[in-house]
This record gives C-alpha cells, structure tokens and sequence, in this order.
C-alpha cells in the first residue's frame, strides 16, 4: 500500500485495485435554513452546521497536477451551499439526505457521510445531529448511522 498527500489530502493506494484514494472533509460548515415543522421554525432561518466526508478514486492525471480531473470540492461546498440555504426542510433527516445527494453525483465517489447539527434543538443540549452515510459497491440506499443529541 502506498500511503502520501496530494494537496492536503490523505492518499491512499490500494494495492489490490491499484487506485489511489483520496479523503476530503469539510468541516463545519455554518449555514442557515429553515428546517422543522413547528410555526416558530417555518418562520425564521436558523443555523445549521455540516460537516462533509467523501472518498473517492484518483487517477494517475490527477497526482499529475491535472485540475480538471479532480473532485472539485470547491463545487459540491457551492452545491451544499445553495440547497441548504434556498431550502426548506421539516425534517433534519430531508436535509441531511439532500445534502449527501449533493455529494455523490460523481462517479469516483466510494464513499461519502454528512453530519448535520441543529444547534439550540433542545434547551439542555449543545445540539442534534443526524448522520447518513453512502457507499456504492454496498448498497444504493442511504443508510441511518445515528441521531445524537
């Protein structure tokens, strides 16, 4: 297995498939969204705060230095940006759900999770948060890893 950075990824050849990985994280992410179905919730944005995990294949282009070959992160970050701030959601499970949508379109995607935080949710917690996960070669439903709170 080779193991190095490209950018300030973690790469990680696979010796078996011999298709190096790449791991991006967005952390943080502090957008607002209408989100919950209570009249006080529907009426006002609140804060939301997501942090994005997504794996995907390089190729041999890309640890050339190749731009256009390359996940764009820059992009999926704009695309979360926009759903999340343009949308409304009664459920944080829609939310995070579109969001994970957002960042699977590209086929070298091997893996992807998205955590969404609802600050403020309950009056003795920091927070609630939803995670959903999405992995390809495994199934092609989302699947619910946890709520937290």
């Amino acid at each position: 297995s080779f193991i190095g950075l490209v950018g300030s990824e973690m790469c990680i050849r696979d010796s078996r498939t011999r298709s190096p990985q790449a791991t991006i994280d967005i952390r943080n992410l502090r957008l607002r969204t209408f989100i919950g179905f209570n009249p006080e919730e529907m009426a006002k944005k609140q804060d939301v705060v997501i942090n994005i995990q997504i794996k995907y294949r390089i190729n041999g282009e890309v640890l050339d230095d190749r731009v256009e070959d390359a996940l764009n992160y820059k992009t999926i970050t704009k695309d979360v940006i926009s759903l999340v701030e343009s949308g409304q959601f009664l459920l944080l499970e829609k939310l995070v759900s579109d969001v994970l949508d957002a960042c699977t379109n590209h086929s070298s995607v091997l893996y992807s999770r998205v955590t969404v935080d609802k600050p403020h949710a309950l009056r003795f917690a920091d927070s609630v948060s939803l995670t959903l996960e999405y992995q390809p070669q495994i199934s092609n439903n989302l699947r619910l890893l946890e709520k937290a709170s």
